[in-house]
């Protein structure tokens, strides 16, 4: 492969926290906490400490493997280096594919809720005939747009695309800010209201956690993505440990405070299953139209989509690279420096998914399959580790951490498999 083929060294510690942070906001509470309240109730928030105890073992077994091998398509080469099972390493990797395919369609199915509130919204208050048009465009239209729109962006290049999932980052935190601060007076009830929270009296009340836990658990996808765009970080045996960590801490402060605020100061039967459960938080507790937050979360949710497609094309570029898949997948546009055909093909896979499969169901499978990566990832460090216990420079976890994420991750597939899909 020559020199200019290969991908390029333009990703910093802030920029891969932000873009880390970008993917986890967006496929989450902006979309998926009316659903969690549909399944917990009051115990929403529960729901979501749950799933980010869930998440932070295998993040952090993430965050050692990354160190060890910084590069593109990760769960696939950790696979490799623990089992030197090429076909259990190619399956790895295209359950990964499947997973930001999966999850791209889902947000893109989010959008749709988001877009249609924003443009009756607009509509309605400026009374634009060329704006109230849009209210009636059918939702395989605003899909296929976004979607086809956003593959143009990951083809455009990696420093362009990753700046701009940054500046989203930043605008989707502060709209989550804006809500805590907006529905922040619900608070003052939180003593006086803190049993319905924390209750386990009710029939089914673990259940119900538990439930909503596993859908909110896909509301922390993201961090793994960090993984593979590993040969774009700089000095990524530091900096992806430390990103990884730094965008679960904030990611997961962000949702406790928000599904807290949000099952205060909004009634449970009209948050619950909320295609824009943020825009009623946000009307409740202001009065006014939720035109601002609406805007936010469908940026939110566009950023989320598209570092899913840039994560996937670079993991169906590696597959290819370490010559497990077609040799023409690998190719590197001279110019954009992005992986044209990768990103092509992830981008047509995604659109077939998100007009084909409703967003709940999008969301269980990404959930289960995500599981199942994380069990084998945890498998792979521990594997590592019998071999290569204490490399020098790399930040090392005890044995511990990779069991408790791989007893974790099977038993929510369990779980899942216990309830159906």
């Amino acid at each position: 492969m020559t020199e200019q083929t290969e991908l390029k060294r333009r990703i910093s510690l802030p920029l891969l926290t932000f873009y880390g942070l970008g993917t986890i906001l967006g496929a989450g509470i902006y979309v998926l906490i009316g659903e969690v309240v549909a399944e917990a109730g009051m115990r929403a928030p529960l729901s979501f400490l749950v799933a980010a105890l869930l998440a932070v073992f295998t993040a952090l077994s993430y965050a050692e493997l990354s160190a060890r091998f910084p590069r593109s398509a990760g769960e696939a080469v950790y696979l490799q280096e623990a089992f030197h099972l090429r076909s259990l390493s190619l399956l790895m990797g295209l359950m990964v594919i499947t997973v930001g395919s999966v999850s791209s369609a889902a947000l893109a199915n989010g959008f749709v809720g988001y877009a249609q509130l924003f443009v009756e919204l607009v509509s309605q208050n400026n009374g634009n005939r060329a704006v109230a048009l849009l209210v009636s465009l059918p939702a395989w239209q605003i899909i296929s747009i976004l979607i086809l729109g956003l593959g143009l962006i990951a083809a455009w290049g990696i420093a362009a695309s990753v700046w701009a999932a940054t500046l989203i980052t930043v605008v989707e935190i502060g709209g989550l800010i804006m809500i805590v601060m907006v529905a922040g007076d619900s608070l003052l009830s939180l003593p006086i209201r803190w049993q319905e929270i924390t209750s386990m009296s009710a029939n089914g009340s673990s259940f119900a956690i538990l439930a909503g836990a596993f859908l909110a658990f896909y509301a922390f996808v993201g961090f793994e993505d960090m993984v593979n765009v590993a040969e774009e970080v700089k000095e990524p045996k530091k900096n992806l440990p430390r990103g990884i960590i730094l965008a679960l801490i904030i990611s997961s402060l962000l949702y406790f405070l928000v599904a807290l605020v949000s099952v205060l100061s909004v009634p449970v039967q009209e948050l619950a299953g909320n295609s824009a459960p943020l825009a009623k938080v946000y009307s409740n507790a202001t009065g006014e139209p939720p035109i601002l937050i609406s805007l936010i979360s469908m940026v939110a949710v566009i950023n989320g989509a598209l570092i899913q497609i840039i994560m996937a094309s670079r993991v169906l570029y590696g597959l290819s690279w370490q010559g497990w898949l077609p040799g023409w997948l690998s190719y590197v546009h001279p110019k954009r420096q992005t992986p044209l055909y990768a990103t092509m093909i992830v981008t047509l896979f995604i659109l077939v998914l998100a007009l084909w499969l409703p967003l709940v169901t999008l969301v269980k499978v990404t959930s289960l399959i995500t599981l199942l990566v994380f069990a084998l990832v945890n498998l792979s460090l521990l594997r590592v580790k019998r071999h290569d216990r204490h490399p020098a420079g790399i930040m090392v976890f005890p044995a511990w951490v990779p069991m408790s994420g791989f007893i974790v991750s099977v038993s929510f597939i369990l779980f899942q498999l216990y309830v159906g899909l």
